[in-house]
C-alpha cells in the first residue's frame, strides 16, 4: 500500500485514543479515564495536505511490567513502532514527564524512526505553562502543544508529521475488499483466528475472557481475495455486563456487523453451543448479513466416527432459524479448514450479492405455483401476479399478490426454498416483501 503509517504511542491514560479519534474524525477507539482501555493496534486513516494517511493507535507501553496483558500491550505498540514510517508520543502535561515517558523515548530513540513529541492535555491557549519546557529533556526536538480533546495543535501535529513521511511512490489500485467480522462468546477463538490467518501477533490473545476490547480491522490478501476481518470483543448476555468499558465492547462489536459484508460466528467445540451463541447468530441474521457458522477448537474435542454428524444435528436444530448459514469445523490453532473457510466466505458473499433477473423469476414463481397450488381461504384462492428483485445484501423479492393475508408463512418459505435451490442461494438470508395489488388493477 501507497499509505504511509503513523503509529501514536506512550504510556497508559495520557490521551492516545483520544487523539487518534480526533486525528481520524470518528469514534473509533474506545476512550475511558481507566489505564489499559486499548489493547491491541487499532487502524484508522486520515488525511492531511492532500496525502492519505493510515494511524495506529496503540495499548500504554508500560516497560517492565510481568503483568501478561501488559506485556503483550507492549508487543503490540512494538509491532506498530517496526512497521511505522513515523511516530507520535503522546505525554500528558498534567503529570509531566515520568520515568516512563523517558523509558518510551529512549525506545523510540534505538528503533530509528522518526519521532514527534506531542505533549497532550495543553488545554490553556496562549503562551505554554512553564511545565512544558521540561518535555525538552526528552531529546526528541522540539514538542508540540496539543489538546486532543479540543483539537488545538493537531494541525502543527500534522505538519511535523508530514515532514517525515516518504515520498509517494503513486495510487495503488483500489481492490474489491470483503469485509469479515468474526463474533462470538468470549474466548471462542476469535482472536486466534485472525492471529492465524495474518501468521503474525495481530491481536492479543489469552485465556482470559474479555481481553479484546476494541474492533480491530486487517486487511488480508490471499489467493481467494482480499479480505477486512474484523476481531470483535466477545459478546455476552446483557444481564452480566456491569463494566462500562465492556458494554462499549459490544456496541463496537454490533457496528462491526452493521459494516460486514459476511458474519464468521465462531462457536467453542469444547463448550458445546449455548443460547447466548443462537443470539449472537441471531444479530447477524436480523442485520441481514450473509453467514457462515464456524465451529472452533475441532482439534480439543475427543472423536469417533459419529461425532461431526452428531454436532452437526444439534447445529441443525438450535441454527433452525438460519438454516441458510454452512457449517465449518476448523481449528485456528493448526489452521484446519482455513483454506475452505476462506472459499465459504467468498461463496456466500456472491450468493448475498447475487441480482436475478424478473424474467427468471417469474419462470420459477411460474413453475413453482404448478407444482404446488397457493393456499385458499373461505373460496378465496391466494394469486401472484409476479416477482422481481428489489436489492442485494440480503437478496430482496417483492411479490405482487391479490390477498397480502392468504400468502401464508408456510407458503413464503416454500418459494424461498425454491429460490435457494434453483439460484445456489448458500449463506445468505432471504427477504420477501408483500405488496398488495386488487385483481382489478
Amino acid at each position: 500500500m501507497s499509505e504511509p503509517v503513523v503509529a501514536i504511542v506512550g504510556r497508559p491514560n495520557v490521551g492516545k485514543s483520544t487523539l487518534f479519534n480526533k486525528l481520524v474524525g470518528d469514534r473509533i477507539a474506545i476512550v475511558n479515564d481507566t489505564p489499559g482501555v486499548t489493547r491491541d493496534r487499532i487502524f484508522g486513516k486520515t488525511e492531511w495536505r492532500g496525502r492519505k494517511i493510515t494511524l495506529v493507535d496503540t495499548g500504554g507501553i508500560e516497560p517492565y511490567s510481568d503483568d501478561i496483558i501488559l506485556r503483550q500491550m507492549r508487543r503490540q505498540a512494538e509491532l506498530a513502532i517496526d512497521a511505522a514510517d513515523a511516530i507520535i508520543l503522546v505525554t500528558d502535561l498534567k503529570s509531566g514527564v515520568v520515568a516512563t515517558d523517558e523509558e518510551v523515548a529512549l525506545m523510540l530513540q534505538k528503533s530509528g524512526r522518526p519521532v514527534v513529541l506531542c505533549v497532550n492535555k495543553c488545554d490553556r491557549v496562549g503562551d505554554p505553562d512553564p511545565a512544558f519546557y521540561e518535555f525538552y529533556n526528552l531529546g526528541l526536538g522540539d514538542p508540540i502543544q496539543v489538546s486532543s480533546v479540543h483539537g488545538h495543535g493537531t494541525g502543527d501535529l500534522l505538519d511535523a508529521v508530514f515532514e517525515y513521511l516518504p515520498e509517494e511512490t503513486g495510487d495503488g489500485d483500489e481492490e474489491d475488499v470483503i469485509s469479515v467480522a468474526v463474533i462470538g462468546r468470549p474466548n471462542a477463538g476469535k482472536s486466534s483466528l485472525v492471529n492465524r490467518i495474518t501468521g503474525e501477533n495481530r491481536c492479543i490473545v489469552s485465556d482470559i475472557a474479555g481481553t479484546t476490547r476494541d474492533s480491530i480491522d486487517t486487511v488480508v490478501e490471499n489467493k481467494h481475495g482480499c479480505f477486512r476481518l474484523t476481531d470483535t470483543a466477545g459478546i455476552r448476555r446483557a444481564s452480566k455486563v456491569d463494566d462500562a468499558v465492556e458494554k462499549y465492547s459490544i456496541i463496537r462489536a454490533k457496528m462491526a456487523i452493521e459494516r460486514s459484508d459476511v458474519c464468521v460466528i465462531m462457536i467453542d467445540a469444547t463448550a458445546g453451543i449455548t443460547e447466548q451463541d443462537t443470539r449472537i447468530a441471531g444479530l447477524a441474521h436480523d442485520s441481514g448479513k450473509a453467514c457462515i457458522i464456524a465451529v472452533n477448537k475441532w482439534d480439543a474435542v475427543e472423536k469417533d466416527g459419529k461425532t461431526m454428524d452428531e454436532y452437526r444435528k444439534k447445529l441443525e436444530n438450535d441454527f433452525s432459524f438460519m438454516s441458510y448459514a454452512p457449517f465449518i469445523f476448523i481449528s485456528a490453532k493448526t489452521g484446519q479448514r482455513l483454506d475452505r473457510l476462506f472459499e465459504l466466505i467468498v461463496t456466500v458473499v456472491n450468493s448475498a450479492a447475487m441480482r436475478i433477473t424478473t424474467g427468471m423469476l417469474n419462470d420459477l414463481l411460474a413453475e413453482a405455483v404448478a407444482r404446488v397450488q397457493p393456499p385458499t381461504d373461505k373460496g378465496r384462492r391466494l394469486k401472484i401476479m409476479y416477482v422481481t428483485q428489489a436489492s442485494v445484501k440480503p437478496p430482496t423479492f417483492v411479490f405482487f399478490v391479490n390477498n397480502a393475508e392468504l400468502f401464508h408463512f408456510s407458503y413464503q418459505r416454500y418459494l424461498e426454498n425454491r429460490i435457494r435451490e434453483t439460484f445456489g442461494m448458500q449463506g445468505t438470508p432471504i427477504r420477501l416483501v408483500i405488496r398488495e395489488r386488487s385483481d382489478e388493477k
